[in-house]
């Protein structure tokens, strides 16, 4: 009995103490919603419309933020932007460097959208989510981004 009571405290311990870790790994709703209002204010600078989409560190939406006039496509090419900048690890301007310079078949890759404006979110070297933006040109999506994701860095 005393063994089993052990081993179920030590299984709980673990659970509860992985859990915690795992939260500690991903963006929280707070810093997403401030990351947003970021790139909220730097899109507004320009009077730029632009969807903003933030993911955690699996890909799952955490917030999405369509500001007014902004185009219907832009929600979804926002989110994809996100979702490469996460899977990948890094911004969706390199891929657009490196069809530009010739290498075509990343086209086709799944997950892949080679344009700016979408980049990872760090809390330190951990990428703990990351940032889709779509609306305005590739430069000035990624503009945004990069402004945004400098709150949490």
């Amino acid at each position: 009995m005393k063994l089993n009571i052990t081993l179920l405290s030590t299984l709980m311990l673990f659970l509860f103490t992985s859990e915690a870790f795992s939260q500690s790994m991903s963006i929280t709703l707070a810093e997403a919603q401030r990351i947003s209002d970021a790139a909220q204010a730097r899109a507004q600078q320009d009077n730029w419309n632009v969807v903003i989409a933030i993911l955690d560190d699996g890909g799952n939406l955490i917030s999405l933020r369509r500001m007014d006039g902004t185009q219907l496509g832009s929600i979804e090419v926002a989110i994809e932007k996100a979702k490469t900048a996460v899977f990948f690890k890094r911004s969706t301007k390199v891929f657009q460097e490196m069809i530009n310079d010739g290498n075509a078949a990343l086209i086709g890759m799944p997950n892949v959208v080679a344009v700016e404006g979408g980049l990872p979110i760090k809390r330190g070297d951990t990428i703990i989510g990351s940032i889709g933006i779509s609306g305005v040109t590739s430069a000035q999506d990624g503009i945004i981004a990069e402004a945004a994701v400098k709150i949490i860095e």
